[in-house]
């Protein structure tokens, strides 16, 4: 019989960041986990398949059975001194499955025949998971948000760092929100994103902080969606508009989607030019370029129906060309043309059109300076 779940364990664990073992298979973890996790399975991906297939065809005791035969010998001692590491790195850390069973005490078991003993976690993920989505929707519940707007290129990124109470929603979803703000390594999970955002809150709210800086976000960010209770609350919540001059947005959108993200790309292709994917006898820095190129190509193509045929057309040719003199010399200031275009042609007019209906909910504007002397007065009230 399984031990009680311990909620107030769980809420502990996740909010002071305790490393955890996470025994279940790599497929299992990318689909979802937590922060301080590290996958250290009992089975791999292949050998949890075959288990599973054994459990449905002859039952538990067969696939116990075939899961002993599959995870014997070296392969055994392997996955103990992999166990024996992490708890020897990590004395305060505890280990879990999928619910806390066979998998997690098989793991815990053997890891004491050879002198170690770590905690598990009754109920493993699926109880550490219905515990952050519960805190979630309580923490939505009974915090006030002020939602930061402005247009592209104000800066709200860079100004959410500086104000207190900020929850970082595009960092949880590693996005930056737009059309163009994808990086090369990809989004987390919707449950990680969830788990994330859920423990931050967790770890504000213990601290005594209700109050919060959003940015202000559409229903999805990139391929992460917000949940909805969180939509319903922001569009609910009082909006402060960053408002700066177009030559600043331009200055804050070439630095953030064009010197930042190629430098992004670059790291990005050296640290994968060592993996067997990567073809040698490849210039990385040139690679990293031509795939930056392609990314911005990509994006302006994403809204080509919105900008219109001509339109579209220009913006292409100018972001071409930036390009172009861009790889051949260094030289970035001719992206400032088809960034203009864009923000005014585009991001403007679309901006404008959305926040004509929340002109109720706002209760300021002004520039990176007036909404920080706004928030020193008005947010810790």
């Amino acid at each position: 019989m399984s031990s009680p779940i311990n909620r107030d364990l769980i809420r502990s664990i996740l909010m002071n960041d305790i490393p955890l073992m996470d025994v279940r298979a790599p497929v299992e973890f990318a689909q979802g986990a937590f922060p301080k996790a590290v996958n250290c399975p009992l089975m791999n991906d292949q050998e949890r398949h075959e288990v599973g297939i054994c459990y449905k065809r002859s039952g538990q005791d067969a696939a116990i059975k075939l899961g002993n035969k599959l995870v014997s010998g070296e392969l055994k001692e392997q996955r103990i001194a992999q166990w024996q590491a992490f708890a020897k790195e990590h004395p305060e850390g505890y280990l879990y499955c999928f619910r806390g069973g066979l998998r997690s005490r098989t793991a815990q078991q053997w890891l004491k025949e050879s002198g170690v003993n770590l905690p598990l976690i009754n109920g493993g993920y699926k109880a550490m998971r219905r515990v952050l989505l519960d805190e979630l929707e309580q923490s939505i519940a009974e915090s006030e948000f002020f939602i930061l707007g402005g247009r592209t290129g104000t800066g709200k990124t860079w100004l959410l760092k500086e104000l207190s109470g900020t929850i970082d929603l595009e960092g949880f979803a590693h996005h930056r929100g737009s059309s163009f703000g994808r990086f090369p390594d990809g989004q987390p999970s919707q449950i990680d994103f969830e788990n994330y955002l859920s423990i931050i809150l967790m770890q504000y709210r213990a601290q005594g902080v209700n109050r919060f800086w959003l940015e202000d976000e559409g229903r999805m960010i990139g391929s992460v969606t917000l949940p909805l209770s969180l939509q319903q609350k922001m569009q609910q919540s009082k909006l402060v508009i960053l408002e700066e001059a177009l030559q600043y947005r331009i200055n804050i959108t070439l630095k953030d989607y064009v010197i930042d993200l190629e430098a992004y790309y670059q790291s990005y292709h050296r640290n994968q030019s060592g993996s067997p994917e990567h073809k040698s006898g490849e210039n990385t820095a040139d690679q990293a370029f031509e795939a930056f190129a392609a990314y911005l190509l990509a994006s302006l193509q994403r809204i080509q129906k919105r900008l219109g045929g001509e339109r579209y057309q220009k913006i292409h040719q100018q972001l071409q060309e930036a390009l172009n003199e861009h790889k051949a010399s260094g030289e970035v200031e001719s992206h400032r043309i088809w960034i203009e275009s864009l923000l005014t042609q585009y991001y403007d007019p679309m901006y404008d059109y959305q926040l004509d209906k929340k002109l109720d909910r706002v209760v300021f504007r002004g520039d990176c300076s007036q909404i920080k002397q706004y928030a020193s007065v008005n947010f810790s009230l």
